[in-house]
């Protein structure tokens, strides 16, 4: 720990390197930061992994919209290990790993923290985990699966609880149930194996993306479409007459959102909305849809609590009901992110992640 040292109203006691935001659409620039002295209910985190979500690429991208906290600290999904603990943190203590997620859960809901970049402040939310050494707010913290290591777990972050929350806690799938899943990045890879742990069949997998295809199909399902070959609504109405029972969408276009409501069938057939659609863009759909008795559900997250859900996600991984290996692409470290960035965008990955430890 080094002195404390105080800028107005913020203390700062150590330093830490970071991938930080400084201008929409220009790479990440990686930056020696100092980290602020804890508030109430907020927890020192030492990042083991850090996984690397579409939501961060559309943010460095500019997809978003104007965001007015530049320069800003990105990342919420990783696991790591409790360095120290603010006053009333009681969720967890010094020494502790720990899975670190968006979704909030029981604890302390602390918005943010500001770091210091030299003679700039450099801005922060309850939770980022593309550095080293993390504030975090104590809600989004939970204790890490005894039965996982935190290589493995990262997924539990934000992949798993999403995806295969929006099997399992929003379309509420039961065995034997017909699915479709529309993009097979690292959110949609989840959703299969949610699929996978619910015992759905078939699973079909739709991505223009070959790679992606593959890793769906490692990841358990049954039929993959390629949508630039052929009509997916129509493919899945020859496999699955006479449409499937569940579709999950996972791409954030939407079009492809209406593709998923489009593949589902008439009375009781439910489509689940996960993608982030850009700033602006509009979702057109026929009212018959309606009137058919289809059922179009939207997810924070899977709708997953992590303190309930994540136990027993982790139970799934460790039990060998589902298989996260398939998605996790060998880890990079910090001063490799911006190529992981494009990977990602790219569809060569499902799902880049940072070894926090590398050089």
């Amino acid at each position: 720990m080094r002195a404390r040292r105080t800028y107005g109203l913020h203390s700062y006691q150590m330093k830490t390197a970071a991938a930080i935001l400084v201008e929409l659409g220009k790479p990440l620039e990686i930056a020696e930061l100092e980290v602020p002295a804890l508030r109430a209910g907020q927890v020192l985190v030492e990042i083991a992994f850090a996984g690397i979500c579409h939501t961060q690429l559309s943010e460095a991208r500019g997809e978003r919209g104007a965001d007015p906290f530049l320069p800003h600290c990105l990342g919420h999904e990783a696991t790591g290990s409790v360095l120290e603990i603010g006053p009333g943190v009681v969720k967890v203590k010094t020494g502790d790993q720990v899975v670190l997620s968006w979704i909030k859960d029981t604890g302390a809901d602390i918005p943010g923290s500001v770091y210091r970049w030299g003679e700039r402040d450099v801005n922060a939310g309850a939770i980022t985990t593309f550095q080293r050494h993390a504030v975090v707010s104590e809600n989004r913290l939970t204790p890490l699966p005894q039965e996982l290591g935190m290589k493995t777990a990262v997924l539990l972050g934000c992949a798993l609880p999403t995806g295969m929350g929006a099997v399992v806690n929003t379309a509420a799938a039961t065995a034997s149930e017909s699915i479709a899943i529309f993009g097979a990045g690292g959110v949609g890879l989840c959703a299969i194996l949610g699929a996978v742990a619910m015992e759905c069949a078939p699973i079909v997998a739709v991505d223009p993306n070959p790679r992606r295809r593959e890793l769906a199909s490692a990841a358990g399902a049954t039929h993959t479409i390629d949508p630039t070959q052929t009509d997916p609504v129509a493919a899945i109405a020859e496999l699955i007459p006479p449409r499937a029972d569940i579709a999950i969408e996972a791409t954030g276009i939407p079009s492809v959102m209406a593709q998923a409501l489009d593949a589902v069938r008439p009375r009781g057939g439910r489509a689940v909305i996960i993608g982030n659609a850009r700033r602006g863009e509009q979702l057109v759909l026929d009212p018959r849809a309606f009137n058919d008795g289809k059922r179009l559900l939207g997810c924070w997250g899977g709708d997953t609590v992590p303190s309930r859900d994540l136990p027993r996600f982790a139970d799934l991984i460790a039990t060998g009901r589902v298989d996260v290996q398939p998605l996790l692409s060998p880890p990079v470290a910090l001063r490799q992110i911006n190529e992981a960035l494009s990977d990602l965008e790219s569809g060569r990955v499902g799902r880049p992640f940072l070894d926090l430890s590398l050089a």
